[in-house]
C-alpha cells in the first residue's frame, strides 16, 4: 500500500492545525501528570463485556503504525489473539500514531494482561514504541457495540486522512474477513 496517498510517508510528522500550541491560551504552564488507572473491572462486570481500547505510540505526530510491514504484524498479532480465543476482536483501526479497537477478553483473561502482552509482543516484533498503559472504556448496557464500531471505522475520515467513501487500508474486522491462509505470529 502506498502510504504517500494518505499523506503518511514513514517517519514523517503528521500535520497539526497549530503545532506550537500544546495547551489552550491561559492554561497551566506545566504538562499534566499522568494518573495510573486500574484496568481491572469491578466484580459485578459480566464476562465477555466489550471494551473500547485506545493505545498510543510514545512519539505522537509520527507515523509508526500505518506502514508496512508494521501494520501487517500488528494485524497478524491481533488475529492470533482472536483466533485462539484470547479475545473477541470486533474491529481494529490503526491511525498513524495510535490505534483503536473494540474487544471482549475471554472469561479467563484480564484486559490489562491481554493488552500489555500484545503491546510487548508487537513492540519486539514490529519495533513500535508504545506509550505506557492504554485507555479503555467498558461499553455499558445502553451503549451499542455497532455504534462504537462505526465510530472506530470513521476515525480516519474524522482525522482527514481519507474522504468519505474511501476505504482505509489499516482496518480489520475478523468477522467479515475470509479465513487466513497462514497462521498468526509465533508466540
Amino acid at each position: 500500500m502506498n502510504n504517500e496517498k494518505h499523506g503518511l510517508p514513514g517517519g514523517q510528522a503528521l500535520p497539526r492545525p497549530d503545532p506550537g500550541r500544546a495547551r489552550p491560551p491561559g492554561g497551566p504552564s506545566e504538562l499534566p501528570s499522568r494518573i495510573n488507572l486500574s484496568h481491572t473491572p469491578p466484580g459485578w462486570v459480566k464476562n465477555g463485556s466489550a471494551f473500547f481500547v485506545t493505545v498510543c505510540c510514545e512519539s505522537r505526530g509520527t507515523n509508526q503504525l500505518c506502514r508496512e510491514p508494521v501494520a501487517s504484524m500488528l494485524f497478524d498479532a491481533a488475529r492470533y489473539y482472536h483466533e485462539r480465543g484470547m479475545w473477541y476482536l470486533r474491529v481494529l483501526v490503526l491511525m498513524p500514531d495510535h490505534m483503536h479497537t473494540l474487544i471482549s477478553p475471554a472469561p479467563d483473561r484480564t484486559l490489562a494482561k491481554l493488552v500489555g502482552d500484545w503491546k510487548r509482543f508487537t513492540a519486539m516484533r514490529a519495533g513500535v514504541v508504545w506509550q505506557k498503559n492504554f485507555v479503555d472504556h467498558r461499553l455499558r448496557a445502553h451503549e451499542s457495540i455497532d455504534e462504537k464500531a462505526h465510530y472506530i471505522r470513521m476515525n480516519p475520515i474524522r482525522a482527514g486522512l481519507i474522504s468519505a467513501g474511501e476505504s482505509w487500508p489499516y482496518l480489520i474486522e475478523p468477522q467479515t474477513e475470509r479465513p487466513a491462509r497462514r497462521s498468526g505470529p509465533t508466540m
